[in-house]
């Protein structure tokens, strides 16, 4: 069960973390969080840097401003044109319309993770901003189900996650298995070549998932160092079960790399007990952040690759072993990058919010929001794409579009009535299904009514009829 998780991250109390838990109970939020000591940094993050900004030895001129410009090559300068009507919008602040996302992604942020992207900005090397970066670690710890240390945010998107696992855990020549049901599979194989991997393009129909026994015989065939399985297909709606991979990937020395960019949070995940060895994810869906960071996890096996590695990664950019520093992985931090500052409040704040409500209640709202879609939609005699139940993924909704419906025209409907997005389809459903998500904020009894109304509203509005 669950420990409540009353406070901040900053506020929770240190738990053994050598406390094993069985296999399908969740890790409790404390497991994650440890009372952090100040942080040291090397002398030229902190006191050089201080002492810089009180010299002033770091200005770029000891010489007064003008506001005078120079003429170059003794030509007389220009004068500068004025703004035209083109970028007229420019001067006025940014408004922007209110729409209630119901697509497969992003979702509607929550207003907390909003407001935490509007506080003050700090350094990205000061150490209150570490500070919130080892809260983050924590969180992730706990979502992901996991006591390993290495956990963090890819700068970027889940596609930027998806490339830093790739780039990461496949050596140019190596084999990975790449278990594809939809866009995001085909995505893998596209990057894993350009890596110099050798791709094994494992396919199945879209909206069905892979067996057990499927996988096993791949694995026995083609011996990769890689498998690769997406649990949350968002371009089919397919459901990918992960019981028993990682003790197949285990027996045969294969990393299990796992995409959950539209089911961590949403669905119950288990990288510790389940075996998993990296899972990348996105920031905007179940966690209820904007898009710009890519939650990820390596295990201790996946680090030891990592680091064996005889090649570097060919991207020096996404290179964990470098982001890692940044991070604490290895050793004292170091500078990679600029670290999205606002983006990490917003992730340091939806993290605290995972950890108040807790995995098991946000895993039951997700099914219940799902199942309350169907039973709406079942009434007006809309199918879902994906015929096997268990293979239903319940945070993005694939739904048939019936013969002799326009689906651009309830789309379109939903959000010139109601602002609501309700999408098409991508990949192998383009044009044959309208995708719902259910994720994060937007998971309420109230959006999914709209809903399902809104689609009541654009089928009459076509002459649709229940067959």
């Amino acid at each position: 069960m669950l420990c409540p998780a009353g406070g901040s991250l900053a506020e929770l109390s240190l738990i053994d973390r050598h406390t094993l838990c069985r296999a399908r109970s969740v890790y409790p939020v404390q497991s994650f969080i440890s009372s952090r000591s100040s942080l040291s940094l090397p002398s030229s993050s902190t006191s050089e840097c201080l002492q810089g900004l009180l010299t002033g030895r770091w200005l770029w001129s000891s010489a007064p401003f003008s506001t005078k410009m120079a003429s170059h090559a003794g030509r007389p300068r220009e004068p500068i044109p004025a703004v035209s009507d083109e970028f007229r919008g420019l001067k006025t602040p940014l408004q922007v319309p209110a729409r209630i996302l119901m697509g497969p992604g992003p979702s509607n942020a929550h207003p907390r993770v909003l407001a935490a992207q509007s506080l003050p900005l700090l350094g990205h090397l000061h150490p209150p901003f570490l500070h919130i970066m080892d809260e983050i670690q924590a969180g992730l710890r706990y979502a992901f189900q996991t006591t390993s240390k290495y956990t963090l945010l890819i700068s970027g998107t889940g596609h930027a996650g998806m490339e830093a696992a790739i780039s990461n855990l496949l050596e140019p020549g190596q084999t990975i298995v790449v278990g594809n049901n939809g866009i995001w599979g085909t995505r893998v194989c596209d990057m894993a070549a350009r890596f110099g991997g050798n791709v094994i393009d494992l396919k199945t129909p879209a909206g069905t998932s892979f067996s057990l026994e499927q996988l096993t015989s791949a694995v026995e065939q083609h011996k990769p160092a890689v498998l690769f399985l997406c649990q949350g297909e968002s371009s089919t709606g397919a459901h990918q079960s992960l019981a028993g991979v990682g003790d197949l990937c285990h027996k045969h020395n294969c990393l299990l790399l796992v995409d959950t960019v539209c089911s961590l949070g949403g669905v119950p995940l288990f990288a510790d007990a389940w075996g998993i060895d990296c899972i990348y994810s996105g920031s905007q869906k179940c966690l209820s952040a904007p898009p710009g960071a890519s939650p990820f996890f390596m295990s201790e096996r996946a680090v030891q690759a990592l680091q064996a590695r005889k090649t570097k990664p060919a991207t020096y950019n996404l290179d964990l072993n470098l982001i890692g520093d940044y991070w604490g992985w290895f050793a004292k931090r170091s500078y990679h990058h600029t670290g999205p500052v606002s983006t990490w409040y917003a992730m340091r704040e939806a993290m605290a919010i995972v950890c108040e409500i807790g995995l098991e209640p946000m895993w039951k709202r997700h099914l219940e929001m799902h199942n309350r879609l169907w039973a709406g939609l079942s009434q007006l005699g809309l199918q879902p794409f994906v015929e096997d139940e268990k293979d239903r993924l319940i945070t993005v909704n694939t739904i048939k579009v019936p013969e002799g419906v326009d689906f651009l025209a309830v789309a379109k409907y939903a959000m010139d009535t109601y602002s609501l997005e309700i999408a098409g389809g991508l990949g192998p459903t383009a044009g044959k299904v309208w995708r719902v998500g259910i994720m994060g904020y937007n998971a309420t009894a109230a959006n999914v009514d709209l809903v399902i109304m809104a689609f009541a509203e654009g089928l009459k509005q076509q002459g649709y009829t229940k067959k």
